[in-house]
Order: C-alpha cells, then structure tokens, then sequence
C-alpha cells in the first residue's frame, strides 16, 4: 500500500469508525492474531493499546488500526469479534531478500549497495515502494555527479516465496556528457581566455580522460565561480559580481554549455587605513601586521590576511575570541576605498586543562611534553599552533587536532582538547628493494618509534646489496631530560664494495658504536653532540686504484678512528614526509681525533627551502656544500672522500661519477662539493589532494672538486627532467629522467635513474 493509498485509508477509519467498525463495547475475553509469518505475535501485543480483561471500544480498534499501520510491517489490517474474542488479520508486507544490479559499469554493485543501505533499503527490510522509489532517484544522482545525464533505471520487483521479493535495477548508463563551450558575459578589463585559465571545468582536451575536468559538477563550478570572484577581488574590483550562470543541456543530454553573466565594475584603490575600536597592542605594531598599504589597489587577500594576523597577535596575549573586521568606505567619484579596522579584543582568556584524547597506547605524558600551552596560562595561539606541529613531527598519529572550547559558567577560561588519532609505530620489514646504483637490495628491519607507548625508540636492521652490507642497532630517548635533551647509542656493521660504483676494486668493512645527545635550542633549532669508535680495514687487490695501494702502503690496512660528531638541524617544514612550506637547515661535522690513528674533518651543510604557490604546486630548492680535509701531518682517507651524481645529487649523472678520476676512469671523489637543486613538485592529474604519488620537474647542477683544484662554476654539470614520487605498498620508490645539459668528454650518463624500497 502506497503512502497516498495509506493516508486516506487512516482518513477513512478516522471518520467513519461507526460504519467501518461498529460494534457494541464488550470485555475482551482472548486476543488473537492471524496471518503473521516473521513478526512474533509477542511484538504485535507491544503495540496494542489494551489488553485482555479491558472493555473494546470503536476508539480503542480505529487506534489499533492506525497504530498497526503506522509500524510499517503491515499492508492490511482487519479487525474481527467471536464470542469476546477479538481477532486480528494482519498481512504482512513482504521482505526484501535480494537487490541486484544488471549494466553498472561506472559504480561498483558492491559500493552501490552499501550506499543503499546506509539510507534504509537493503537486504532483510520491510519493502517498501516509496523507499525503491528514492533509491532509484539516488543511483540516478549519483550518475549525473558524474555527468551520465543520459543515463536511465529501470526497477522490477519479483515477488518470492515466504512473501518476500526481488529487486533488480536495470541501467542503462549512456555516454558521459561533455563541456562543450564556457562563455563569460560582461568582461572588458580581461579577456574570456585569462578568465577560461583560471577555472579547472573545462572542455575536452588531450589529458581530459585522466582529469575529467570536462564533465560539469556543480561543485565544481561553484568552486570556480569563488576562484574568479577572487580574481577580481584580489585586483581591486570592489564592485565585481557574478549577476548569474546559465548551465543547459542539449536534448541528447550529451553536450553541456555554460555561461557566467558577470558585472566587473570599478578598479578600487586603498586610500587610507585605520583601526578603531579597544586597541590593546600600540598601533605601530598592528601595522606592521597589515600588508595592505595605502596607493595600491584593493586586495582582498592581502586584507583577510592582515585581519588575521591581528586577531593571531591578540591570541597570542590571550585574547582567544577576538574580533576583528575591515570596515570600507568608498569614495566612487575618486573609486577609492578607506578601510577601518574594528577591533573587539573581548575578554582575556587562560587555560584551565589540557586534556588528551584518542591515545590508547601512547603515554598522557608523551602527548604532553609536546604542549608549549600550559595550563593556568594564558592562552596563546602561536604556542597552541606550535604544540600541534609538534605532536605532528613525532609521527605517532596520523591526525592531531585541537580545540578550545570554553568553560561553561565562565568568560574567561578554555579547555584545551587534543585529539589524536594514532598509527601504527612499529613495523617488521622483509623485501627487496632495487636502485640503479646499488641493483637489487635485501632488506630486514625491526623498529618500534614508540616503545610501549613511551617515544623512545628502538630499531635493528639489516640490508645488503651488490654495493653495501648494513647492520644497525639504534636506541633513542627523545626526553632524556624534562628539559628535551635527548640521548642515543648506536652500533652498526658496514661492508661496503664500490667496483660496481666504477670507484675502483677494493673493499672496506667497519665495526663501530657510540653514544649521541641532542639539545633543542628553539621548537625549531637543535644540536647534536656524539662520540663513537670504528675499527675500519681495507682490503685491496692487484688492480685495486693507486690511491688505494699507496694508503695501505703508507698507513697500513687496519685503522681505529674516535669520531667526534657536532650538528645543528632547523626544521620549519610543515611535514617530514610530503613538505610544502617551510625550511630545513642542517650542519654536521665529523672528526677523526687522536689517539685512533685516523686524522680527519669533514662538514656538510644542506639548505632546503619549500614553497607553496598553490594547494597543488610546489616549488622545492635545494643547496649542499661539503668540505673534507686530513690534518695533524696525515692525509684524508680516500674512502671518505666527497662524491656527487645520481639519483641524490645531480641526476641524469651516473652515480658518484662527477668530479676527478684517474686514467683508467676510475672516480676519485674529492675535498669539496657543491649540489643544487630547483624542483617543481605538483599532484598526479586525476588523484585529487592524495599526496602519495607526485610528479615534478627539476633542474639540478654539481659537481666535487679534487686537492689542489680550483673551485669554478664554470666546472659544474647541469642537467634536466622529471621525475616521479611514490609512498608505495612496497616501500618509497622515486624515478627520475634527466638530460644532461652540458656533458664533458669523459662523463658517465645515466638518463634513468629509479628506486624501489628505502635504502638504508
């Protein structure tokens, strides 16, 4: 029965209960029920509003009627008296036993299904023909999002056995309808095709399969609607508007035109600025804040930014609800624009708890050594903000949020609430990986970043190769001290073959261990002090290089070295993983001191910088310069030498492969290296904001400079390409294909360069 069919049956019973149920009052003596197959009768009792020994009356059974109906379990309900017995006859509304789907292509049955059901119609529900109704319409929706407007559903029930039915949707999908013309209306200052540049709908073109940005989504254009608004906004049209936007449909449903009526108005400029309102910091400083500046055109970017960067200092003296707006005053005959900026500082605000949340495994202390808010403190955004990034550089959550609700029953006080979501810490890893220096690489690793839930970590691992034999052992408490001093040991095995690397034919194993403390300076500065030992020997052969048989002839095959390492790291990055602001700066040292019978100094200074133009682009520079020297009357070991080319450094290189070699070719690394590197970094086209898969183009130049030579860019090697990033299942793999720009006689080329699993 029909929702309608329903109604005005209820309207019946309701109206004429004298006609339809008419009987005299009577006790009832025995209640029973007929005609029910899965509802217990127990159930049906539920819903009666009497029961057996009260007196039936027309108003109690035009009630049972319309409460029976109104359960939804029932398509028809009669009611009946035999000698004070009263009867009812219920027939059920059959169930739903099987949906299924016949001519889906562009949805999975399985994911349409469980859309289905997350609305009430699935498998084992009461059927009902106003639910198939919707559910048709909403598989119809969901192919127009996605531009088959053509598209047609077709529903057949079957009834089955034990009153219960089949549903099948039959569809039809069609073709995808396509963009074929966006047209602006009203322009004068810029032209259609800048307009056309700055939307992302568009019309089919040769990379439209993969973006599919010539398919019309309402979402999408709303989002290009906000994108020109801006535009002109941002270039002072105070008065732009966007009068309105045609979207039509051929009568095929396969073409789709659009048009955006819009009124551009007058070029705005600033005149003056001024604050108003309860002015806590000295004006001064607040204009400092404000980046828009008298004499240029409006900019409402420029504008929200300076309104926030002063509602952020007032947060910073605890003022957590501030209030700021820009207030304009046009002057349309001069089309000038006069801003006020109102200031609402409200009330000064501290901290009375911080209370963490989501952490099952991870220690309330862990979480807490992070926040640079502290209770009973005034709140602080910038130490609110910094103690988020924080807990995101641990790598023990996946997310972190916080929030700052107020307290109830007071104006002056917020609770600070983290909320965490953890991810897995530990892994245990077996696999193979492959690079094109150092071919197939078998790797084995076991390490937990937070050791029961405390931050320390813990990590043995072991990967050996055609180039390198590795195996670590590395401690770390991050919070030696209360104060973030952290503490670490190391020990490691290193074997290491680098004929394949054409460095030339010997071998070098080294055995060492020691301990490392680190000091954070600022959130961002740390330095870092270590001191371990290393048992080196060297193994050469008859045609081994001349560098290497004349150190062993000079200072022996076995060595004992006392390193003293000093570093300073300054991390502003916005992630460790995919970076798109901010800036990494780090400076190590290494020195060889007495008594081990090595003498020897080596630094290494990177510089990188990351810039966003976009939510998409990435702009990455990257500098590095290194130095090595022996001293005290001894020679730098040759195996410390400096090497650049590759995959790392100057890509399109062949590996360690720049700088001096000997006769026989063989690279001799050097004392000094310089490395630079400019990357545009942007999303692969069709995968929206997953930053697991990159692409970029880059140009990189380098070059390592021997003893004795001068340091001359005119020296350096250049090259070009692109290059692709993958956080895969299997581990990082990154590919690259480089062109050098100005290759020398006597260069070693290597165009593509790939690696598959971290290399360690």
């Amino acid at each position: 029965m029909t929702k309608i069919a329903l109604k005005l049956y209820l309207l019946a019973v309701s109206l004429l209960p004298a006609v339809a149920l008419a009987f005299d009052p009577f006790v009832i003596r025995d209640i029973r029920v007929e005609g029910i197959q899965r509802i217990e009768a127990g159930t049906v009792f539920n819903y009666l509003p009497f029961k057996v020994g009260e007196t039936m009356t027309d108003e109690k059974a035009a009630q049972t009627i319309r409460t029976l109906f109104a359960t939804g379990f029932f398509q028809d309900v009669r009611l009946e008296v035999e000698k004070d017995v009263l009867i009812l006859f219920l027939e059920e509304r059959p169930a739903i036993a099987t949906i299924d789907f016949v001519g889906l292509k562009e949805l999975k049955p399985e994911d349409t299904k469980k859309s289905l059901g997350d609305s009430g119609f699935q498998e084992g529900r009461i059927f009902d023909k106003a639910m198939l109704d919707q559910a048709e319409q909403e598989i119809k929706r969901v192919y127009q999002s996605r531009g088959y407007y053509a598209s047609q559903v077709t529903t057949t029930v079957t009834p089955l056995d034990r009153n219960r039915v089949g549903i099948n949707f039959a569809v039809q999908e069609g073709e995808v309808a396509k963009i074929r013309a966006i047209n602006f209306v009203g322009n004068q200052v810029f032209k259609e095709q800048d307009l056309l540049e700055l939307i992302t709908l568009r019309t089919p073109n040769w990379i439209s399969w993969i973006t599919k940005n010539d398919q019309y989504s309402k979402q999408k254009l709303s989002a290009d609607l906000d994108t020109v608004r801006s535009f002109y906004l941002n270039r002072g049209f105070l008065d732009f508007n966007i009068d309105s936007t045609q979207v039509s449909i051929t009568p095929d449903k396969l073409d789709i035109y659009i048009t955006i009526n819009i009124t551009e108005g007058e070029k705005y400029s600033v005149n003056g600025i001024q604050f108003g309102g309860d002015l806590l910091v000295p004006e001064e400083d607040l204009r400092k804040l404000v980046t828009l500046k008298s004499g240029e055109p409006f900019n409402r970017e420029k504008l929200n930014e300076s309104t926030k960067a002063i509602s952020d200092r007032l947060g910073r003296d605890g003022y957590a609800f501030a209030n700021v707006n820009a207030v304009p005053t046009l002057d349309r005959d001069k089309r000038t624009a006069d801003f006020t900026i109102m200031i609402d500082p409200g009330r000064r605000v501290y901290v009375r708890r911080i209370n963490v949340v989501g952490n099952t495994r991870t220690r309330d202390e862990v979480v807490r050594r992070e926040m640079r808010q502290l209770e009973n403190a005034f709140y602080d955004t910038e130490k609110i903000q910094n103690s988020r990034k924080r807990l995101e550089r641990t790598a023990y959550f996946s997310e972190v949020g916080i929030e700052t609700p107020p307290v109830q029953g007071t104006s002056d006080q917020v609770d600070v609430t983290v909320k965490v979501k953890e991810q897995p810490t530990g892994a245990l890893l077996l696999g193979l990986g492959f690079s094109s220096s150092e071919k197939v690489v078998l790797q084995g690793s076991v390490s937990q970043n937070n050791l029961l839930g405390s931050g320390n970590s813990l990590s043995v691992g072991a990967n050996t190769s055609k180039v390198n034999t590795n195996i670590s052992l590395s401690f770390t408490d991050p919070y030696y001290t209360v104060d973030g001093v952290s503490r670490g040991f190391d020990g490691y095995f290193r074997k290491s073959d680098p004929t394949s690397l054409r460095l030339g034919n010997y071998r070098t194993q080294a055995l060492g261990g020691g301990i490392r403390f680190g000091y954070p300076v600022t959130d961002i500065d740390r330095i870092s002090l270590g001191l371990s030992t290393e048992l080196t020997k060297l193994e050469t052969f008859p045609d081994s290089p001349q560098k290497a048989l004349d150190f062993v002839s000079n200072y022996g095959d076995s060595y004992s070295t006392l390193l003293a390492t000093a570093g300073w790291l300054q991390d502003s990055r916005d992630s460790a993983i995919w970076p798109t602001n901010g800036r990494l700066q780090r400076l190590t040292t290494e020195t060889a001191v007495p008594p081990g019978t090595l003498h020897y100094f080596r630094a290494q200074y990177q510089n990188q910088w990351f810039h966003s133009f976009t939510r998409n682009l990435t702009l990455r520079l990257n500098g590095e310069l290194g130095y090595a020297t022996g001293y005290g009357g001894k020679p730098l070991p040759f195996f410390k030498n400096l090497y650049a080319g590759g995959a790392t450094s100057v890509r399109g290189y062949d590996t360690n492969s720049l700088g001096p070699h000997d006769t026989t070719g063989v690279a001799l690394g050097g004392t000094r290296r310089i490395v630079g590197n400019a990357e545009l970094l942007f999303p692969v086209p069709g995968q929206g904001n997953d930053r697991s898969m990159r692409f970029s183009v880059f140009m990189d130049g380098g070059q390592v400079f021997g003893d004795g030579v001068k340091t001359s860019f005119a020296d350096m090697r250049y090259s070009a390409g692109a290059g692709f990033a993958w956080n895969s299942p299997f581990g990082p793999m990154k590919l690259s294909i480089g062109t050098p720009l100005n290759k020398k006689e006597g260069d070693n080329i290597q165009r593509l360069q790939f690696q598959l699993g971290q290399i360690f």
